[in-house]
């Protein structure tokens, strides 16, 4: 049995190849919608601003236009997440490094915390951590979305305040006029639907 695959986005291949072309906006508008939140957010938790954040997504884009002319991408070699995951890290130290020469608004008070410390937390296993986190989670809301677009407006609904919400069941069943075992199996279905599009999401990997 083949080892299961780590990639957790579905970053097909037949993407990474249109997006050699830089005048295909329709490949690009897809990257960016599929990367930018998970990019920003570890970038936010990395003790970057909103502006710094998004400077970090800017710049991580460019990197990879730049390169994508000639990538050629191997998932013997390493895995497309890591790859974007190399290319994030350095763009936030570089906005630190900034930071630190005093290249952002109010770098002269000397009552914050040291950027180049801030340098070396964001280099280690710990951003690896944040950034496998934040990948779960994408997966599992584009899995959702995929989910949603099939319809099934009450069990999503009934999924949505017992699951994620984490009301009690009584009170899901009492507030749409259902009983409580169609919450039971209205859990039980999304959470197989959303299993089966998860399973799906990996296979597109690549």
């Amino acid at each position: 049995m083949s080892e299961p695959n780590n990639e957790l986005l579905p970053t097909r291949a037949s993407l990474l190849g249109r997006l050699r072309d830089w005048q295909n906006t329709a490949s690009w508008q897809e990257f960016f919608d599929t990367y930018w939140k998970l990019i920003y957010g570890v970038a936010r938790k990395s003790s970057l601003s909103d502006c710094e954040a998004q400077d970090v997504v800017q710049e991580v884009l460019v990197h990879v236009a730049r390169q994508m002319p000639a990538f050629q991408y191997d998932p013997a070699i390493g895995s497309f997440k890591g790859w974007l995951l190399t290319k994030t890290r350095w763009c936030i130290i570089e906005q630190l490094r900034q930071r630190a020469h005093g290249d952002f608004p109010g770098s002269g008070s000397t009552d914050v915390e040291d950027p180049l410390q801030q340098i070396a937390d964001v280099s280690g296993p710990s951003l690896d951590e944040v950034w496998e986190k934040d990948w779960q989670k994408q997966l599992f809301e584009a899995a959702l979305l995929r989910v949603k677009q099939r319809g099934d407006g009450l069990n999503l609904q009934l999924f949505e305040f017992y699951v994620r919400k984490e009301l009690p069941v009584e009170q899901v069943a009492a507030k749409f006029m259902v009983s409580v075992n169609q919450v039971y199996l209205a859990k039980h279905r999304v959470t197989g639907a959303l299993k089966e599009e998860i399973e799906r999401l990996e296979r597109e990997i690549t």
